[in-house]
């Protein structure tokens, strides 16, 4: 099988396209056959060199989508549809960037759809982050008002419309103008140029600050997220798309203000139960939900992807096909 291996953290360049042994499952595990895989912050992390954990050479991807090509234990059919994310892929083991990735059984999704690979492809990490960090995180409720700070990440744009759905009023920030209409596409109400001082915009457009706020960006902005939520409102940190992640020398009285609570969610595939996923899917193809799906690479292009995530170009959830499909960009 084709495969994309790091062999130690490095640039562009180390990512190298390999044939490798299709791993055999035990029981336990699921071989899955990749149709499509999404690409993530987590994985240039550990390119760079900077996620935990990792061991080399390793086949980089905390997520996949495709079909069943085998399971010793019978937990799923060959040929059902599932999805994976997390628990140690591309990390502690070989992960999504391959034709094939063996995973515990314990972390895969089944679903049923008509939908295309690159779209459900976008889902599976997009969803659990998103709807895992409005429920366990915030706990959510509808007539609430939400910050979604890094609107046009990926997971940004998939918490935008699960809130809409929830009945939410979203406000969501971009750093850049020509990104506006990417987050009116998907419902958000108020649309904020990120310049540094989200809280003083919150306020000034509300009145006050927000019931809950969703933290992408890392620690560089969430004092300001912090500022932007009023009294027993809840920040979720849930994200870095800064790349930073701790606050040092963090004295929670100096650092927190007076009232409002901080939250992370990490979250795992158990995290996404799996009515949740075929519900968001249907919803997706009736027309009643969207997947914000970006641009679509061949394995081939892996680098091409990993330049535009890393470059901030992304204009929504990138995805990787591993073999060639037939298939066409929904209109």
């Amino acid at each position: 099988m084709r495969a994309v291996v790091l062999s130690g953290p490095g640039d562009l360049k180390a990512l190298q396209i390999k044939e490798l042994i299709v791993p055999e499952p035990e029981p336990g595990q699921v071989l899955i056959a990749v149709k499509a895989f999404g690409i993530n912050r987590s994985e240039l992390h550990t390119r760079l060199g900077l996620a935990e954990g990792v061991t080399f050479p390793r086949v980089p991807g905390i997520e996949a989508a495709g079909v069943v090509a085998v399971c010793p234990g019978g937990e799923f059919a060959p040929g059902q549809q599932v999805v994976t994310m997390m628990g140690g892929m591309g990390r502690t083991f070989d992960g999504g960037y391959a034709e094939y990735t063996c995973v515990p059984v314990g972390q895969v999704i089944p679903f049923t759809s008509d939908l295309d690979w690159p779209t459900l492809g976008a889902v599976p990490e997009m969803l659990q982050t998103a709807y895992g960090a409005l429920t366990d995180g915030l706990d959510v409720q509808a007539g609430q008002t939400l910050l979604i700070r890094g609107g046009t990440s990926s997971v940004g744009l998939a918490a935008a419309v699960l809130a809409k759905a929830r009945g939410l009023t979203v406000v969501a920030t971009t750093r850049t103008g020509a990104k506006i209409a990417r987050l009116r596409a998907v419902g958000v109400d108020h649309v904020l140029i990120d310049d540094g001082e989200v809280a003083r915009q919150v306020h000034d457009t509300l009145g006050g600050g927000v019931d809950a706020a969703l933290e992408l960006v890392g620690t560089p902005t969430l004092p300001d997220t912090l500022r932007a939520t009023r009294r027993h409102g809840v920040v979720c940190f849930a994200g870095m798309l800064s790349n930073e992640w701790t606050v040092p020398d963090f004295y929670p009285i100096d650092y927190l203000p007076r009232g409002i609570r901080l939250t992370a969610y990490g979250g795992d595939a158990t995290d996404l139960p799996a009515d949740v996923l075929q519900g968001f899917l249907d919803d997706v193809a009736a027309g009643r939900a969207s997947v914000p799906l970006g641009q679509v690479f061949p394995i081939e292009r892996i680098r091409d992807a990993h330049s535009v995530m890393e470059a901030d170009r992304a204009t929504g959830k990138l995805v990787v096909l591993p073999r060639p499909l037939r298939w066409r960009p929904r209109s």
